[in-house]
């Protein structure tokens, strides 16, 4: 072969290498973008990237074993649900969630400030229902871990700062370090006020697990799609493609009109 076949072949080869490697870049840019739509204000593309279908996967280690004990304040059929905001509000958004999902956190990332502004105005009230789907799909306790913990802060009076710490600090989803008793009761230092005796021993104890497992039993029987199920007023917002932040505050906003 001559000497210049041999350098035609070579730079053939180091043009397609090239070509490869910006493939390459462009595949991992539109990855990126496709993590990144995972947190725009939109409910239906949040639910592409890890709803958990409500049935297809059971808390292998229930513990159900013990006394039901509610969390202070708990509302709702079997006092199955933490309350946000007033009783009198006009608005009732339903929230049905689990710590270690991920379309959980994304859903949490868009919302949160519409949903604080409009609890904090009087506008509106959340019910929050705690599932534990993750743990049934994939195995481990931290669903259920979390959820107690949760239900712990709320008979501190510290319920949503140490909900939204969670989703803040969530581990990968197939990572159930929720589950260690230390790293949640760590995560409470960061909720003023909440890193007590009471609230590590409640921790510790899993004084609130077999409600968690009731409140995963009453999700189970909704025949719910996967969480987050979101519902204002008993109607399913989180299957409408279109929502948004602002379209669900104007939602709130007419329903204080009446």
């Amino acid at each position: 072969m001559s000497e210049k076949n041999r350098d035609g072949k070579r730079m053939a080869r180091e043009r397609l290498a090239v070509e490869r490697e910006k493939q390459k870049a462009a595949d991992r840019r539109r990855r990126a973008l496709i993590v990144g739509a995972s947190v725009v204000c939109v409910l239906g593309l949040a639910a592409v990237i890890g709803v958990v279908a409500a049935n297809a996967g059971k808390d292998k280690k229930s513990e159900s074993s013990g006394p039901v004990v509610a969390p202070s304040g708990a509302q709702g059929k079997d006092s199955l649900a933490i309350p946000v905001g007033k009783d009198g509000a006009k608005a009732t958004l339903t929230v049905w969630e689990d710590f270690r999902c991920p379309a959980c956190r994304a859903f949490e990332t868009a919302y949160r400030p519409t949903l604080h502004e409009l609890v904090d105005s009087g506008k509106l009230r959340i019910e929050y229902h705690l599932a534990t789907l993750i743990d049934g799909n994939l195995g481990g306790s931290g669903s259920r871990q979390a959820a107690n913990a949760a239900a712990c802060a709320q008979d501190a009076g510290k319920f949503r700062d140490f909900h939204d710490v969670l989703y803040e600090n969530q581990p990968e989803e197939t990572d159930d370090a929720f589950a260690g008793s230390a790293k949640l009761t760590g995560l409470a230092g960061k909720v003023k006020g909440l890193d007590t005796p009471a609230f590590r021993t409640c921790v510790d104890k899993g004084t609130h697990t077999a409600w968690v497992v009731k409140s995963n039993q009453a999700f189970q029987a909704g025949r719910f799609s996967g969480t987050p199920t979101v519902l204002l007023d008993g109607k399913n917002i989180y299957q409408d493609q279109t929502m948004t932040p602002a379209k669900l505050k104007q939602l709130v906003e007419d329903a204080n009109k009446g």
